[in-house]
């Protein structure tokens, strides 16, 4: 007979001491103070250190308004090209058997095991003026290394795997079944993916969506490398953040920050809240075994 998750954590919690529960507790909950609330709750203090004023100064500036907004396209083009591709490469892994699957799953886990700033040199390597492709692009007068196209290629590489890795495991674990009663009834497969396969992956979907939304946000080191830190013009916000550290303007540079940092704080808010709305459309799935 199979056990539920609460006979399971009921059975846990009798095994274990009381004492044990209450020390890895706090060593979990002083680890994340030390390390990720104290550092936050730095951020926004060291921002608003020299007051308000300097503080919508240095957000508000000519060049903290062009990362911001060079950040968000980035993000608008990647995070979309990426949940395409992260669907398509999901769905093909786990509904069909294929020559090549393991090269793919290979290829997709491939950002993981390269360092960013690799990551960001290759580009530089095929696409510069010197470049394998830069003599034809400057012949076509295209510029894609220290521009936006290079920022965007840089960050859809790095952000890659995200929703991939996330829908591949739930996939996984729903099986064909489903699709191949919907064929047997009559639907198509175009029919059978939209009704039936999406919805089935939604919360997965979403929770790589804000996955690779963070990341793309956040991605620091390919973008250093392709964008030639022009200012106004190809520094996105966490190379703003450090040319203004550099600078010794550290009130703006925090100022910049803490805008990411909230940015990451409705990240987890939303990630929750994803969480929790999946795992309670699971509840009578748990409820019924």
């Amino acid at each position: 007979m199979p056990y539920s998750s609460s006979q399971i954590q009921k059975s846990s919690k009798e095994a274990e001491p009381r004492w044990v529960r209450y020390v890895l507790i706090t060593l979990a909950i002083g680890f994340l103070g030390l390390f990720l609330v104290l550092p936050l709750v730095a951020i926004f203090i060291k921002a608003f250190e020299k007051g308000s004023m300097v503080f919508f100064e240095a957000i508000s500036s000519p060049d903290a308004i062009a990362a911001i907004k060079l950040t968000l396209i980035v993000a608008v083009i990647a995070v979309p090209l990426n949940a395409i591709f992260g669907i398509a490469a999901a769905w093909a892994i786990t509904k069909f058997n294929f020559k090549g699957k393991s090269l793919l799953i290979t290829i997709i886990d491939l950002p993981f095991a390269i360092s960013p700033v690799i990551a960001g040199l290759v580009f530089v390597l095929l696409f510069s003026s010197h470049g394998l492709f830069g003599p034809w692009l400057q012949a076509h007068d295209i510029k894609i290394i220290f521009a936006v196209p290079g920022i965007v290629i840089a960050t859809l590489l790095i952000t890659l795997p995200f929703v991939a890795r996330e829908l591949i495991p739930l996939m996984q674990t729903q099986g064909t079944a489903d699709e191949e009663a919907s064929m047997t009834l009559g639907a198509s497969g175009w029919k059978t993916f939209w009704l039936v396969t999406l919805p089935n992956m939604k919360w997965g979907l979403l929770y790589g969506v804000i996955l690779c939304t963070a990341r793309t946000i956040g991605e620091f080191g390919a973008v250093s490398v392709v964008s030639g830190h022009i200012r106004g013009m190809t520094n996105t916000m966490p190379l703003h953040i450090e040319i203004l550290y550099n600078e010794y303007q550290f009130s703006a540079a925090f100022a910049v920050a803490s805008l990411m940092s909230l940015f990451a704080i409705i990240t987890l808010i939303v990630k929750n809240i994803i969480e929790w709305k999946a795992n309670k459309s699971m509840a009578p799935v748990e409820g019924e075994a």
